[in-house]
C-alpha cells in the first residue's frame, strides 16, 4: 500500500525546534530512562490471519529513548515507534559524522521486532513531511518463523543483518529487479554485499499468503518485499538512501553497531542535514 501522510505545520514546527535544541546523540544522553518497548508478543496480528495460528516466540525488547522529536515525525507513520525512528535518526547522523555520504531526502525503517504478518517497513520522505510507504516485508528463513528471533552476518546463514545499510545500483537477478545494500556496521552487516543481500519482489510476500500460511514466506536473508510494490520503493530509494533494521533483541544492541554504539557525536552540520534542515523544507511544502 502506498500512503501519503502529510504533517501538520504545527507539527512539523515542533519537530524542528527539538531538532536543533540538541543533537540526537546528545537527547538520548539527556532524557530520563525510557520504559523497554513492550514485547511484541503483545501486538495483535493483522485481522485477516485467523485467530488459531501462533504467532511464535516475540524477541525481548530492548530499552530505546524517544524525543517529542522522534514522536512527532513517527505520528504521522502508522505502527512505527518513536523510538525506532529515533535509533534510525541517530544511526544516520552517526553515520554522516563518520563521513558516509548519502540521500537526505528519504530514510526507509524496517522493524523487525513486529511479526511478519503485519506491514513493518516504513519509507519516510524527510523532505516534505511524509510516509511514502509502508509494506509488509519478510526476513530470512534462518531468522525464524512469523517472528524474525536471529540474525547474522554470516555467509550461507540464510538470516536477515540488522543495522545501517546505504542503497546501490539496481540489477535484473534472478529475483526480478533488486536493488543492492550495502552494510555500514563492521561485524554486524558489513558482508552483506558479499552475500548477495539484496532488497526485491517475492511471490510469497502478500496479505493472502499471510492468510494462509500464518506468516510470510522467508528469504535467503534479504529484505522482501510483495511483487506489486517492489519496483516502486526499489525507484524510491535507490541511489545512496540509508536503510535501517531494527529487532528488539537485547544481545545484538548490546553487541551494537558502530553506527550506534562507537560513533562520536556528530556535529551540527552532520545532524542538521538528517534532522533540521529536511523539517525546514518540510515546514515550508507544507505551509505552501
Amino acid at each position: 500500500m502506498m500512503l501519503q501522510r502529510t504533517l501538520t505545520p504545527a507539527v512539523l514546527l515542533a519537530l524542528l525546534v527539538s531538532f536543533v535544541a540538541a543533537s540526537p546523540r546528545a537527547q538520548v544522553a539527556a532524557a530520563p530512562k525510557a520504559p523497554a518497548v513492550a514485547a511484541v508478543a503483545t501486538v495483535p496480528a493483522p485481522a485477516a490471519v485467523p485467530a488459531s495460528v501462533s504467532a511464535g516466540a516475540a524477541p525481548v525488547a530492548v530499552p530505546a529513548v524517544a524525543t517529542p522529536a522522534t514522536r512527532a515525525l513517527a505520528k504521522g507513520a502508522q505502527g512505527l515507534s518513536p523510538k525506532v525512528l529515533a535509533m534510525a535518526l541517530d544511526a544516520v547522523a552517526c553515520a554522516r559524522a563518520r563521513g558516509v555520504s548519502g540521500r537526505n531526502d528519504v530514510l526507509t525503517v524496517i522493524d523487525y521486532s513486529l511479526p511478519s504478518t503485519q506491514p513493518r517497513l516504513w519509507v519516510l520522505d524527510l523532505a516534505h513531511g511524509e510516509v511514502l510507504f509502508h509494506e509488509l516485508v519478510a526476513h530470512g528463513s534462518g531468522s525464524g518463523e512469523n517472528y524474525a528471533t536471529r540474525f547474522s552476518n554470516v555467509a550461507d546463514s540464510r538470516q536477515t543483518s540488522l543495522g545501517l545499510f546505504l542503497t546501490g545500483g539496481t540489477y535484473e537477478g534472478g529475483n526480478g529487479y533488486s536493488l543492492t545494500l550495502k552494510g555500514l556496521d563492521k561485524g554486524v552487516n558489513d558482508l552483506a554485499e558479499t552475500r548477495h543481500i539484496v532488497m526485491h519482489g517475492a511471490w510469497y510476500v502478500s496479505p493472502e499468503h499471510a492468510r494462509s500460511q500464518g506468516r510470510l514466506g522467508r528469504s535467503w536473508g534479504c529484505p522482501a518485499l510483495s511483487q506489486t510494490v517492489a519496483p516502486e520503493v526499489i525507484n524510491t530509494i535507490k541511489g545512496g538512501s540509508f536503510v535501517f533494521s531494527y529487532a528488539g533483541t537485547r544481545d545484538w544492541y548490546q553487541k551494537a553497531s558502530s553506527s550506534l554504539k562507537t560513533c562520536p557525536a556528530p556535529s551540527p552540520d552532520s545532524t542538521g542535514t538528517v534532522g533540521a534542515a529536511s523539517v525546514v523544507a518540510a515546514t515550508a511544502a507544507v505551509a505552501r
